[in-house]
């Protein structure tokens, strides 16, 4: 049997805005992987430039910075085998415009920005974004 893993996914300000959360949501559970985290917040200045940490010295990490904290996003751990590679295939890829069509970005985003979801990108990333967002003793397991 494949050990769990645990990842970090959020559904940013255009998600929430446009009401995917619940799509997202279903997405995930569709393909197995187990809620283990969720909340809705506002994403301060100072936990957004620790969270996109590794872009501080491209051209787009202010514009970055101003979207993600432009309106709540829904933070959530998932759990499940392979849930990194699991979550960054359901996501599809960052420009939607070469999303392949089933994938989130495929189907419901237009904007490489506004891309709608963030997904940790390997299980280091899932780990550093999940002790960002949750403190340890917010994560509970369901059975």
């Amino acid at each position: 049997m494949t050990a769990k893993q645990k990842t970090f996914v959020m559904v940013k300000p255009d998600g929430v805005h446009r009401s995917l959360v619940g799509e997202v949501i279903s997405r995930l559970e569709g393909r197995g992987l187990k809620l283990v985290a969720l909340k809705m917040m506002q994403i301060d200045r100072n936990l957004a430039q620790k969270h996109y940490s590794a872009h501080t010295d491209k051209p787009f990490f202010s514009s970055l910075i101003e979207y993600i904290t432009s309106g709540p996003v829904v933070a959530m751990v998932w759990e499940g085998p392979h849930a990194v590679r699991a979550v960054r295939a359901l996501m599809g890829s960052t420009d939607p415009l070469e999303a392949n069509p089933g994938s989130i970005r495929g189907d419901y985003a237009l904007d490489i920005e506004k891309n709608l979801v963030h997904g940790a990108d390997s299980p280091e990333s899932a780990e550093r974004e999940i002790s960002l967002f949750f403190a340890d003793d917010e994560i509970m397991c369901r059975e």
